[in-house]
């Protein structure tokens, strides 16, 4: 061995002890439990064993009338992804940028439909101002995102040459189109009070995947700002870009404005199922699994319990339901009987399951993932310091920690900033710990023996 190789190995011994002494008083989000005032931040809120998020897409008007009273009867929160050119009374509807439509479809004439045009057209295509163009968009979108892309291009060609040939009527004037959904902003408002997640489902639900980049931009910009506006900050946090695409593209300008989006998380503790894989959420080694499943008419509720049944037998899913229609109005509708069912069974089960938010939950994983713990002994009193480096205007999400105490604490009197909590100690294999809420970033949590 080398005069370097010796210093390096005496100053690796160095560190090592100096680690070892800072571990005598430091913890960080995931210990090696045991020692008096320790603290970990547990794997999800409340200690609970999973985590449900009841969501809902489209903002189809019997969300609100049917399934929000079941849901308030219960005290369930949810998220509603809605489409906001559809409310009365929104700033941004539906339109395409660009140049005029009628040079674009002379163009077609000819010059086929290729990759350098492709966007252009399949965003135009619903703006030219005939019935049926707009499914034309969703089919050709729908090609392109299965990877047939040269029959996304034919059905293109086929669409324009209707437009020129004269064979597709002039679209009417939909008389209810400024009122397609009879839920308000105030409505929504007073549901945002309520504890619901309003989030972004994009200005017309368009297929983002085959938008040219300044109609993309238009609807995950728009739909913020009007959110923003109507509601408040807090409800920009998510998004979910319509028909679950994972499209990389729409993804990367999607999480460049939303902190989250329910179709793609990328988050290394983070394994993401979406509703169409088919793998046990079981069997995956990651921290955290999100596990969509989607309930369609034909789903039947003994299934879906079934979801339940498997992450309460876990320690690490995250099952995140998606809802569309409800009682015949909306896409693949269930019935208000089969939700209140359903509904009350994972409630029945709330000693396991911590159903929360989309946002909630995300902010969660992330603030645990992303927090450092750091506990001391003061005479008497444990002192804990949680906080964390992301932003915090987004990421404010009280954590359930868990520290252990002397073996003489009956209960403890826990203290942040001007909140106060009592608990009782645990006792477990002849530890005593005390589980309580606290806040990153928010000061130095103390913690005091109560009790006789």
């Amino acid at each position: 061995m080398d005069h370097y190789d010796i210093q390096g190995a005496e100053m690796s011994y160095k560190i090592c002890i100096l680690l070892a002494l800072v571990g005598l008083m430091t913890s960080y989000a995931h210990p090696a439990f045991g020692q008096i005032g320790q603290t970990e931040i547990v794997q999800w809120q409340y200690g609970k064993r999973a985590a449900v998020s009841l969501t809902f897409d489209d903002g189809s008007i019997n969300q609100f009338r049917v399934a929000v009273p079941i849901m308030n009867s219960l005290g369930l929160p949810a998220t509603f992804f809605i489409i906001t050119g559809n409310i009365a009374g929104s700033q941004y509807h539906g339109v395409f940028l660009g140049r005029s439509t009628k040079a674009i479809i002379q163009e077609s004439a000819g010059t086929s439909t290729n990759k350098d045009n492709f966007f252009e057209r399949a965003s135009a295509i619903g703006y030219l101002g005939y019935q049926g163009t707009l499914q034309y968009h969703s089919r050709a979108g729908e090609l392109y995102e299965d990877g047939r892309v040269d029959d996304a291009y034919r059905l293109l060609d086929e669409a324009y040459a209707k437009v020129r040939q004269g064979l597709l009527k002039p679209k009417e004037r939909d008389p209810a189109e400024n009122d397609r959904s009879v839920i308000s902003w105030g409505e929504l408002r007073e549901l945002a009070k309520q504890g619901y997640e309003i989030s972004s489902h994009t200005v017309t639900h368009a297929r983002l995947a085959v938008l040219d980049e300044k109609n993309l931009v238009y609807e995950l910009e728009k739909s913020h700002e009007e959110i923003l506006n109507q509601i408040g900050s807090k409800h920009t946090f998510t998004i979910e870009c319509p028909y679950g695409t994972e499209d990389k593209r729409v993804m990367k300008y999607a999480l460049a404005r939303y902190p989250a989006a329910r179709n793609r998380m990328p988050e290394p503790f983070l394994e993401e199922l979406d509703r169409w894989n088919n793998m046990d959420p079981g069997t995956s080694s990651k921290e955290y699994v999100q596990w969509q499943r989607g309930a369609l008419t034909r789903t039947p509720i003994a299934l879906m319990k079934s979801w339940i049944d498997i992450i309460a037998a876990h320690h690490n899913i995250w099952l995140v339901l998606v809802f569309h229609g409800v009682d015949g109005i909306g896409w693949e509708p269930k019935t208000g009987p089969e939700l209140k069912e359903y509904f009350n069974y994972i409630k029945s089960k709330e000693d396991q399951l911590w159903v929360a938010t989309f946002q909630d939950v995300t902010k969660y994983m992330r603030e645990r993932n992303y927090s450092t713990v750091h506990s001391s002994q003061r005479g008497d009193r444990l002192e804990v310091v949680l906080g964390h480096d992301l932003k915090q205007e987004f990421y404010d999400l009280p954590l359930t920690l868990r520290t252990i105490v002397p073996p003489e604490w009956p209960s403890a009197e826990i203290r942040q900033g001007k909140g106060t909590q009592r608990v009782q100690v645990v006792r477990d294999q002849g530890k005593g710990y005390v589980t309580y809420q606290a806040v990153p970033n928010a000061g130095t949590v103390t913690l005091e023996k109560t009790g006789s």
